[in-house]
């Protein structure tokens, strides 16, 4: 599913992010990516989406090199792609149901496609009742429901969730986190970048630690092995 192979990146301020990374993703596989503020791992993530590009090394995402890949095609391969971040980033004047509509018209799905699918993920969320809603009508959590509806509604193969319950109190992130659960037990790969401990420790999956732009730590049923 995703492969890094020898990966380095060096922004243009001299400062060195990832250094000489190496990891592979496995389709179905639920990983948290965790490590201190600094360490590397929102430029890890980045590089998944192409948000980023590595100075050097390669990356292989769904068969596609990223390293190789031009920036007119990028829009494409984002398609097979969730992306959930920590702000949401919902468009203020659309409704629930056109945020999420959105991205299947941008792919050119047909209206009733289109709001056969739309209704399902957002009854997979919990939100359908709020179709018609603005963002500034909902909370913070509702709002990630929505942006998780909106990252899944084209069957994409991986999701890569950027500290999605970073904004959110424990009972909404457990919430969201069960979301998640469903999404990777119908086969989508997840690959969360995250500071909570207690969902680490608790929903136990595989843990990447990255520190100083390196992979340190990489288990199984891991822990998050921080001290806050």
């Amino acid at each position: 599913m995703i492969e890094m192979i020898d990966v380095k990146k060096t922004y243009s301020n001299g400062v060195s992010a990832i250094n000489g990374l190496n990891v592979k993703i496995k389709p179905g596989e639920f990983v948290y990516v965790v490590g201190q503020s600094g360490a590397g791992k929102s430029t890890f993530i980045k590089l998944m989406y192409r948000e980023e590009k590595p100075t050097s090394g390669s990356i292989l995402v769904n068969g596609l090199n990223l390293t190789k890949l031009r920036n007119s095609k990028v829009p494409l391969f984002r398609r097979n792609i969730g992306m959930v971040f920590q702000d949401f980033k919902l468009l203020q004047n659309y409704s629930v149901y056109e945020n999420v509509a959105f991205a299947m018209e941008v792919i050119e799905k047909d209206k009733e496609s289109i709001k056969t699918r739309v209704m399902e993920v957002l009854d997979l969320v919990g939100i359908k009742h709020k179709a018609r809603m603005l963002p500034s009508e909902l909370s913070g959590g509702e709002q990630q429901r929505v942006a998780i509806a909106r990252s899944i509604v084209n069957e994409p193969k991986v999701v890569i969730a950027d500290e999605p319950t970073g904004n959110l109190d424990p009972e909404t992130s457990w919430e969201i986190m069960n979301i998640f659960e469903t999404i990777n037990n119908s086969g989508t790969t997840v690959i969360m970048a995250t500071h909570n401990r207690d969902i680490v420790n608790n929903m136990k999956h595989r843990v990447i630690a990255i520190e100083g732009g390196k992979i340190v730590r990489d288990e199984q049923q891991g822990d998050y092995g921080y001290e806050i």
